[in-house]
C-alpha cells in the first residue's frame, strides 16, 4: 500500500483530495492508499445527506467566519480544526470488504486493536462506526463505495477545542444508542497524544510502506473549485 501525509492549503482541497484518490484507484491509475491530513483552521463538514439547518449552528458559523462544507460520504456533521487528525483509506472493495457492514467491522477491528495497544486503554467499537474509550467518542468514520474500490475515512480527536464543537454543531438529529442524549462536551474526548504516534501506528497496521508516487494536484484543484467550493453542493440540503 502507498501512503501520503499532506495537508492541502484549503478545506475544499482536502475534501476533494479523498474523492480524487478514490476515482484514480477506480480508474486503474493508482493502487491502495493511506492518506493523513491535519487542518489548521476551523470548518464544519456535514455528511452527504445531512440537512445543514438541522445539524449546524449556521448563525454562529457565519458570525465566526467558519465555513460549512459537505463531504462525499455519509455520517454526521463534524468540526474540523487544529487538534484533529484525519486519515483516508482507499481499498479494494472485495474479499472481507465486500459490503458496508463487513467493511466497517474489518477496518474498525484493526484500528481498535492497534490503538488499544499504543494507548494502553480498552478501545471500544460503538454505534456503527465510532471508536471510544469508556463510552467517550474519539473517532468517527464513514465510507463511499464504487465498483472496485472504496473510500473509508475518519477523524481522530487529539487536541481539539471541544467547546468549539458545542458552539458550531447542533445536537445531532440522529444519535447512536450509547450517546444517551449527552452533549458534545460530555460525549467527546481527546486522546492527547502526538499525531505522529497515531500515523506511525496506522502505517504499520496497513503495511503502507511506499510513498504515493504521484499526487494529483491539478485534479484536486479542479474538483475543489467546481464542487467543494460551490453552495449548490455544500448547502444542497
Amino acid at each position: 500500500m502507498t501512503h501520503c501525509d499532506l495537508t492541502l492549503p484549503t478545506p475544499e482541497e482536502n475534501l476533494a483530495c479523498d474523492e480524487v484518490l478514490l476515482d484514480l484507484c477506480e480508474e486503474g491509475f493508482a493502487s491502495e492508499v493511506l492518506r493523513f491530513w491535519e487542518p489548521s483552521q476551523y470548518f464544519v463538514v456535514v455528511g452527504y445527506a445531512n440537512k445543514v439547518a438541522h445539524e449546524v449552528n449556521d448563525a454562529y458559523c457565519e458570525f465566526s467566519g467558519i465555513r460549512i462544507l459537505r463531504r462525499c460520504t455519509g455520517g454526521g456533521a463534524v468540526l474540523q480544526g487544529r487538534g484533529v487528525l484525519n486519515y483516508s483509506l482507499i481499498l479494494r472493495a472485495d474479499g472481507e470488504l465486500h459490503n458496508i457492514p463487513a467493511t466497517n467491522n474489518f477496518i474498525l477491528k484493526r484500528h481498535q486493536a492497534a490503538l488499544a495497544a499504543i494507548l494502553k486503554a480498552p478501545v471500544e467499537i460503538q454505534g456503527h462506526t465510532d471508536l471510544a474509550i469508556g463510552g467517550l467518542k474519539f473517532s468517527g468514520n464513514s465510507q463511499r463505495r464504487k465498483k472496485h474500490y472504496l473510500l473509508f475515512h475518519g477523524s481522530i480527536l487529539l487536541h481539539l477545542d471541544i467547546d468549539q464543537v458545542e458552539k458550531t454543531l447542533s445536537f445531532p438529529s440522529r444519535q447512536p444508542d450509547y450517546r444517551l442524549g449527552r452533549s458534545h462536551s460530555d460525549f467527546l474526548m481527546n486522546l492527547k497524544v502526538p499525531s505522529e504516534l497515531i500515523k506511525n501506528t496506522l502505517r504499520k497496521t496497513w503495511n503502507a510502506t511506499e510513498p504515493l508516487p504521484r499526487f494529483p494536484v491539478d485534479q484536486i484543484a479542479v474538483l475543489a473549485r467546481h464542487k467543494y467550493s460551490q453552495p449548490e453542493w455544500n448547502l444542497k440540503f
